[in-house]
């Protein structure tokens, strides 16, 4: 998970822990004079019930986590859980001979199916020896300090995809599409969507022949547009004319550039290609889904300084054609790890099989090819 969601989620359960640390611990020292009645103890926590305003549930458990109390709410008792064994719940795999008090991460109810949060007190005797436990349930909808938003942190993230489609993936080859034959053209539409019509969002699919899009005046529903109507540029005339929003980071100049890297991407190799990509200009993020199934989603100022030698290890006009494309095809065939053998046992001046009767210097170049290939499998 990443920083800046951890430390927002470990800030809420701080105002958590604030909230029920004490009166949880006033609790347990009445619990612990009649642990031994459980009327007495459904008594205590009916009369502690309000001092614990966002709780959904009280009860206690004997020192093996065996409830013996009813299940004590708001208005009500549940005699259901009465002889529940607990001691296998996530909230009760915490080491209490650290600390006395735990409050648990967030998991699935068992019966309620509903996001919960569990707090576990120790009930001590006066000799510290612990005869039971005081269980404080949460809805997560119901608590307190949980409402402020995560801010996203934009930053560079790779996420690999479906195992299956990359174990395939030197056995496809891209096909062209309509919105291949047509790219140039619907670049230019979406240009004018976002910058005179109040899209905000915009999302290529390539191989599909669809785009997706999001308007500054309707964000919570998304257009799905079809090739029927990206080669109508009188679709613009559906969606009102808007200025440039203020709201956009990415610059109206910069968005030219973009497409033409993603036209680039989505040509420069036939089997590692841009399968999707899409721009937002309020958060400035471009993602990448590429034939491999793996995905990218970074700034697009980073995008535009990496240039296209960061995805494919060279440019165009550092590569040299040659006429070994059967034996790369063949190598490539038998899977990436087989692919990476090869590249490591030629750089340490190994003989690889499927290169015994090439000279040296068209080996070097094959081995630069399997490198710049391997190099974009593993960037996407």
């Amino acid at each position: 998970m990443r920083t800046v969601l951890q430390k927002t989620i470990a800030s809420q359960r701080k105002i958590l822990v604030d909230l029920l640390k004490q009166p949880i611990s006033e609790l347990v020292d009445l619990l612990a004079t009649d642990i031994h009645s459980s009327i007495k103890l459904e008594q205590h926590l009916k009369d502690a019930f309000p001092i614990f305003q966002h709780c959904k549930y009280l009860y206690v458990m004997d020192h093996q986590g065996i409830q013996i109390t009813q299940t004590i709410l708001r208005d009500t008792s549940d005699s259901k859980s009465l002889g529940r064994d607990r001691s296998k719940r996530p909230y009760m795999q915490y080491d209490f001979s650290q600390d006395k008090f735990s409050l648990s991460e967030a998991y699935i109810s068992k019966h309620n199916k509903r996001p919960s949060i569990t707090a576990i007190h120790v009930i001590s005797d006066h000799h510290n020896k612990t005869i039971g436990f005081l269980g404080v349930d949460y809805d997560l909808r119901e608590l307190p300090g949980t409402n402020h938003l995560y801010k996203e942190n934009y930053q560079w993230q790779q996420i690999k995809g479906d195992p299956a489609i990359r174990s395939g993936l030197f056995a496809q080859q891209r096909l062209q599409s309509d919105m291949d034959n047509h790219i140039d053209n619907v670049f230019a539409l979406m240009k004018a969507l976002l910058c005179e019509h109040g899209v905000f969002h915009g999302k290529f699919h390539f191989s599909s022949s669809r785009t997706t899009i999001w308007l500054f005046d309707d964000p919570y529903n998304y257009r799905l547009l079809s090739m029927n109507e990206l080669n109508e540029p009188d679709i613009c005339l559906a969606y009102p004319r808007s200025p440039y929003s203020e709201l956009a980071t990415v610059p109206k100049e910069a968005i030219d550039k973009i497409f033409d890297y993603f036209k680039q991407l989505r040509f420069a190799d036939e089997t590692i290609y841009l399968r999707a990509g899409s721009i937002n200009i309020v958060n400035g993020m471009i993602s990448l889904n590429f034939s491999c199934d793996g995905s990218h989603y970074l700034p697009y100022k980073e995008f535009l300084d990496k240039g296209m030698s960061f995805w494919f290890g060279e440019t165009e006009q550092d590569v040299d054609p040659f006429q070994y494309d059967e034996v790369i095809e063949s190598i490539c065939n038998k899977g990436c790890n087989y692919v990476y053998a090869v590249i490591n046992k030629h750089r340490q001046d190994h003989n690889v099989d499927e290169l015994l009767t090439i000279p040296k210097i068209e080996q070097d170049k094959i081995i630069k090819e399997l490198d710049t290939i391997m190099q974009v499998y593993s960037h996407s």
